[in-house]
């Protein structure tokens, strides 16, 4: 398989845009938008070193990640944004580039991703991190490492407390422990991006007393942590239809 088949074999993920997104990529001249050449480089590198996957599924998901990179990158190129300009595209003092260096992460990611929602959005974390000078390679690696183990409903309850001012979230208090094993399991979510630090108030400890009222969704707020989570993977973009449903899991009517 070549470079550009790689990229092109991620239809069944990214759809018709991986077509268009290897034409960015290979044959800028013929496309219809563009991309930073130095970031297209990374990308046709990665490609043609997935290109020798033997997994059909794993370059499907593989050339996906490309084909989303390539849309999030061409959309911000349209908008004007510049790719960062303090080396990240060139070679370190007995390393690669950090940029190459990521690349192949992401990639790597998401070709271990089976919930091939989640490749959208670590395509997106791609074409974040080449526009972001304020991150370095070890705090996008970091905030890889974490999207890794998040579920894909995880990914969706930290969309919606990142869209909280609008899109206003429940105001119905979450039970402590659900009957239901679906809300059980979607409670669980919850307490555990709180004690992963990605949402405060953190999970309340047992205590003699008065009872304290219980968590409403309404009620959390992205830390810091979850706050580079939710920028790097550009959760403001996720589907709402995947946080509505993230909430139906709570047994929590959308407000």
């Amino acid at each position: 398989m070549t470079s550009r088949a790689l990229v092109e074999a991620g239809s069944p993920v990214a759809g018709s845009m991986s077509r268009a997104a290897a034409t960015v990529v290979f044959d800028p001249e013929s496309a219809r938008v563009q991309v930073d050449p130095q970031f297209a480089a990374c990308l046709r590198s990665v490609a043609a070193e997935a290109s020798a996957l033997t997994v059909p599924r794993e370059r499907v998901r593989a050339g996906a990640a490309v084909a989303f990179a390539v849309e999030y990158a061409a959309t911000q190129h349209r908008n004007g944004r510049p790719v960062r300009a303090d080396g990240w595209f060139a070679p370190r003092t007995g390393n690669r580039a950090a940029a190459e260096e990521i690349t192949e992460q992401v990639v790597a990611a998401a070709r271990r991703s089976a919930d091939e929602r989640r490749v959208r959005h670590l395509g997106y974390l791609l074409g974040e991190a080449a526009l972001s000078p304020d991150v370095d390679a070890e705090l996008v690696g970091r905030a890889l490492r974490i999207a890794e183990s998040l579920s894909w409903r995880q990914l969706a309850l930290l969309a919606g407390v990142g869209r909280r001012n609008r899109a206003p979230l429940p105001m119905a208090p979450l039970e402590d422990d659900p009957r239901a094993w679906t809300a059980w399991g979607a409670r669980e979510d919850v307490a555990d991006l709180q004690r992963a630090l990605l949402l405060d108030p953190p999970v309340a400890a047992s205590r003699p007393g008065p009872v304290l009222p219980r968590l409403r969704m309404a009620d959390l707020r992205l830390t810091r942590r979850g706050v580079l989570v939710h920028r790097l993977l550009v959760l403001d973009l996720l589907h709402d239809d995947a946080v509505t449903a993230a909430l139906a899991d709570l047994g929590l009517p959308r407000s």
